[in-house]
């Protein structure tokens, strides 16, 4: 069985979104919405519930690849 790799967000309001993908993958999203259209939203998937969330790339803060599975 493989394991997804997991992406924790931290954005300015200090909420912690945790999304399924490599942080270089993740990384990459963001800084290809940041230099897109004006209020481009980089795509991604929540690892918790499995939807699909846009993430307003001005507002992330700082990511970290986590362990799968892990708590916080």
């Amino acid at each position: 069985m493989s394991e997804v790799s997991i992406t924790e967000l931290t954005l300015t309001s200090g909420v912690h979104l945790q999304v399924e993908g490599d942080p270089h993958v993740i990384e990459a999203a963001i800084l290809s919405a940041a230099r897109g259209s004006i209020m481009e939203f980089a795509w991604m998937t929540e690892a918790d519930s499995g939807q699909r969330v846009g993430i307003n790339p001005e507002r992330v803060l700082m990511l970290r690849g986590l362990q799968p599975n892990s708590e916080l």
